[in-house]
C-alpha cells in the first residue's frame, strides 16, 4: 500500500466495493498492508474488533463475515467499513513499511472527520484501559475471597510498591483527580499497571495467600517488582512518565469521527443516485 499511496496511481478508494453500502474486503486490505496470510492478519482484525466494542460501536456493522469466491474457490472473508479499515491500519504493525505508510495516509484522511489520533499507541491506551477495568474486577474478587477487609488499603499497597506513594498523592503530584489517574496514563504506564494487577491476582491464587496483612504485602511486593522493571527498561520511575490527554476524550473523538464517516458515506450514495 505504501507504493500505492506514494505513486497515487491506485488509492485505497480504488479497492472500495459498493452494494448499497461501501466496504473493503479484509483480504484486499491484508495484501495492501503487507501481511502474507489471513492467519497473521486475523490478530489485527481481532484487536480492531475489540476496539470497536470498547467504543460501544456495533462491530457487526463494521466487520461483516462473508463467503467470497476467489479463483473459483470459496473463502471466508470480511467486509470492512471505512472505520473498520481505519482501525485495522492503526492496529497494524508499524514496523511494516506498508502499514507505516498507510497509517500516515489515514491520519491525513481522518482530519476531515475530526479524528486526531496520531498513532496506534493512542488506540492501545483505549484497549488497555478497558482491560484494566476488567483486571481490577478480577483482582477485587480474588482479594475478597482471600479475606481482604479494607480494599482501599490493599489497593494503595500496590501504588506504594509501584510509585512510592499512595494513589491520592500520585494524583496530587500529577494534578488530576484520583479517580482519573488511569485516564491520563500513557500506553507504557497503563500496561505496567495491568501487569501489576494481573500478577497480583495470580500470586494470590497460586500461593493461596490469605488475610489483610499478607494481601497488602503481596500487592506491595508485586508493585515494587514492576517499579524495578520499569526503571530498568525505561530509565524512569513510573511517576516520572508524562501525563497524556484523557482517554474518554480519545473515545469521544473516535465515536464522533465514526458518525461523520457514516454520514459522508450516506451523502455520497445519495449524490450518486441523483
Amino acid at each position: 500500500m505504501n507504493d500505492l499511496i506514494k505513486k497515487e496511481e491506485i488509492s485505497f478508494e480504488d479497492f472500495r466495493q459498493d452494494n448499497g453500502a461501501a466496504y473493503w474486503w479484509a483480504s484486499d486490505l491484508m495484501k495492501m498492508l503487507g501481511y502474507s496470510d489471513m492467519k497473521s492478519f486475523r490478530k489485527v482484525l481481532d484487536r480492531s474488533t475489540k476496539t470497536c466494542i470498547t467504543l460501544g460501536i456495533d462491530h457487526y456493522e463494521n466487520f461483516r463475515a462473508e463467503t467470497r469466491v476467489i479463483d473459483d474457490e470459496q473463502v471466508e472473508d470480511l467486509k470492512l467499513s471505512r472505520f473498520a479499515c481505519y482501525l485495522a491500519v492503526m492496529n497494524g504493525d508499524p514496523k511494516k513499511e506498508a502499514v507505516a505508510a498507510a497509517q500516515v495516509y489515514f491520519v491525513e484522511q481522518t482530519r476531515r472527520f475530526e479524528v486526531y489520533i496520531q498513532n496506534s499507541h493512542e488506540l492501545d491506551r483505549v484497549l488497555i484501559r478497558d482491560e484494566i477495568k476488567e483486571g481490577n474486577k478480577a483482582l477485587a474478587s480474588a482479594a475478597k475471597q482471600a479475606g481482604v477487609v479494607d480494599y482501599a488499603r490493599f489497593t494503595n499497597a500496590g501504588y506504594l510498591g509501584m510509585y512510592n506513594m499512595h494513589n491520592y498523592q500520585l494524583a496530587k503530584y500529577r494534578g488530576v483527580e484520583a479517580k482519573e489517574l488511569f485516564e491520563h496514563m500513557g500506553r507504557t504506564e497503563l500496561a505496567a499497571n495491568l501487569f501489576r494487577i494481573t500478577q497480583t491476582e495470580e500470586k494470590i491464587k497460586n500461593q493461596n495467600i490469605k488475610g489483610q496483612h499478607q494481601l497488602e504485602k503481596t500487592h506491595h511486593e508485586v508493585g515494587s517488582q514492576v517499579r524495578k522493571l520499569m526503571e530498568q527498561n525505561t530509565g524512569k520511575m513510573p511517576e516520572q512518565l508524562p501525563k497524556e490527554r484523557r482517554i474518554p476524550e480519545l473515545q469521544k473523538e473516535l465515536k464522533k469521527g465514526y458518525k461523520k464517516m457514516q454520514l459522508e458515506e450516506k451523502t455520497s450514495r445519495k449524490k450518486k443516485k441523483h
